[in-house]
């Protein structure tokens, strides 16, 4: 004995047409994140502090007031320690090739605007990271290094010229 079958459409009720239009709709939706060229590139770079440009730096040549340096080219990032006859504007440039992963810097200035004792710009320098040490780029000079020691260096040049560190009889 046959059991009749009954078939069912199971179908959301929508005509043809209309479910060929959401999809249609549906795949331009997910190919318009496609679209834009830079999201192709994974790569990133940012760049943090004072971005130096020649059009600015022309405006505060070597003679200039510290008003017209701080109109022109803002505030500084910082100032010398002691003495404000200094501006120091520090740049950093950080490159990472896909986003997730953590930003490696490339590129390290550092613009200073030295005073002098009249209050105007005495020197402009460029300075930046090349081969791991300080690099004028105006001058294009690396300061040579001088007779700075550190403790250790001292200790080990006292005890090499003969001299035995001496103990006080009485620390108290």
């Amino acid at each position: 004995m046959e059991l009749p079958v009954h078939s069912q459409n199971f179908g959301t009720g929508i005509a043809r047409p209309a479910r060929i239009t959401l999809a249609a709709a549906g795949m331009a939706l997910l190919l318009a994140g496609c679209n834009a060229a830079e999201n192709l590139t994974p790569s990133e770079t940012l760049s943090h502090g004072f971005v130096i440009d020649q059009a600015t730096l022309d405006l505060v040549p070597v003679g200039s007031s510290r008003e017209q340096v701080l109109l022109s080219l803002g505030t500084p990032s910082t100032t010398a320690t002691f003495d404000s006859e200094a501006f120091y504007y520090i740049s950093q440039t950080r490159k990472r090739p896909v986003a997730f992963m953590n930003p490696r810097v490339t590129d390290q200035r550092v613009l200073a605007v030295y005073f002098g004792a009249d209050g105007r710009v005495s020197n402009i320098a460029h300075y930046g990271m090349q081969d791991g040490k300080v690099f004028d780029f105006i001058s294009r000079t690396t300061p040579t290094g001088g007779k700075e020691t550190s403790f250790l260096g001292g200790l080990i040049t006292g005890m090499l010229s003969g001299g035995a560190p001496t103990a006080n009889p009485n620390p108290f």
